[in-house]
């Protein structure tokens, strides 16, 4: 396994780590307060390419593979949470599906925009009754014709505000269960369709979710994503190749975090020293050092398995519940170094603290993940 970076990606590594330190944090405080992502940010990511991290070359993207893409969602990681997740939740479940898994006319329409950012990709699987139960889907299509109608909503759907195409999943045929859903590619103007109002969050302010309602939603023949019945493995797909992008973005809010918390502990002083020369604040940042580079390791090892086109269904769980739980220990250790300053809603370690949290949740619960990893384990031992 090799996970060295090639000189081009260093370099935009680099000017990424620039960019965030010198454009997107000064304005995190803003991007909290508004609850929105600034435009002029906006229009900076996109000339830098931002947007076309999962898009081959071919179409207007970077073309950098996995590998390349966790070093960079890495840089966006050490930012405000909500910038990068409107960025992630793009480059990641919002776009990986037509470059995985669309036709060339598919890939021709969609994705030179989308890597321009000109269109904002969203990915809507989750309904009221199917979160962790992906398959108790209630969304029907139906086709007719050359179109299909679409009927059903859903919920928690990122960038649904400002999408302009979604990966849809709906039943096609109600009795054949996981294999009776299908996925679409679905325009936000296509006739039927109806965005609901912004959800309010515990964290991620600035990364909009919404419902979406589909009442006789008309979308073309030509835009299922694959063959009927395929788009429940379309999803897990999906789901599978994001979640190391996700890791390395959970990895990027610990070095941060660690890097506060070093600093930190080197200036507070009590009882007449710094306190990192109390024992205890020591072990807390060694356990955060600790977890940081073992979630390293995995993310970049399952990433060099995406690009070597390998199954990581075992392993893609594995690094998504590992970066999650990490995130989360890190940010509680970050806080409770820090004291009263960690609970302050005017510095940053309070809203990692909150941003953490949703990493359990989201793209498939830690218990989710854990269900995945011993599925597979039944099938590699028994």
């Amino acid at each position: 396994m090799d996970f060295q970076l090639s000189e081009d990606i260093k370099f935009l590594k680099q000017s990424i780590r620039e960019f965030i330190d010198s454009e997107v944090d000064p304005l995190a405080m803003e991007i909290e307060e508004k609850d929105e992502i600034p435009e002029k940010i906006m229009n900076m990511s996109k000339e830098m390419g931002l947007f076309g991290l999962s898009i081959p070359e071919e179409y207007g993207g970077t073309g950098i593979g996995m590998v390349g893409k966790c070093a960079i969602y890495e840089e966006l990681g050490r930012t405000h949470n909500g910038y990068t997740t409107v960025i992630g939740a793009h480059t990641g479940i919002g776009s990986v599906g037509i470059v995985e898994m669309g036709n060339e006319e598919q890939k021709r329409k969609y994705l030179p925009p989308m890597a321009k950012g000109e269109m904002i990709g969203a990915f809507a699987l989750t309904e009221p009754s199917a979160g962790s139960h992906a398959t108790n889907l209630k969304t029907t299509a139906v086709r007719k014709g050359d179109k299909y109608l679409l009927n059903g909503s859903k919920h928690y759907i990122t960038n649904a505000l400002i999408a302009d195409v979604f990966t849809v999943m709906a039943v096609t045929d109600p009795s054949k269960g996981a294999k009776g859903i299908s996925s679409f590619i679905v325009e936000k103007d296509f006739s039927g369709l109806t965005i609901g109002k912004k959800e309010k969050k515990m964290g991620l302010h600035g990364s909009h979710s919404a419902e979406i309602f589909f009442e006789d939603c008309e979308v073309p023949a030509e835009n299922i994503l694959g063959q009927e019945g395929q788009g429940y493995v379309n999803a897990l797909k999906i789901l599978a190749n994001g979640r190391a992008g996700l890791a390395a973005r959970n990895l990027g809010s610990c070095d941060k975090l660690l890097e506060m918390s070093m600093e930190h502990a080197h200036t507070r002083i009590q009882f007449g020293k710094p306190i990192f020369e109390q024992q205890i604040i020591q072990h807390y940042l060694a356990d955060m050092a600790l977890d940081i580079e073992a979630l390293r390791s995995m993310t970049y090892r399952v990433a060099w398995m995406v690009d070597q086109k390998m199954k990581v269904i075992k392993e893609a769980a594995m690094v998504k519940l590992l970066g999650s739980e990490v995130y989360n220990r890190v940010a509680d250790k970050a806080v409770q170094i820090h004291g009263g300053i960690g609970y302050i809603a005017e510095f940053p370690i309070e809203r990692f603290y909150r941003d953490a949290r949703i990493t359990k949740i989201y793209e498939g619960t830690s218990e989710i993940q854990k269900n995945i990893i011993a599925a597979q384990l039944k099938l590699e031992y028994l």
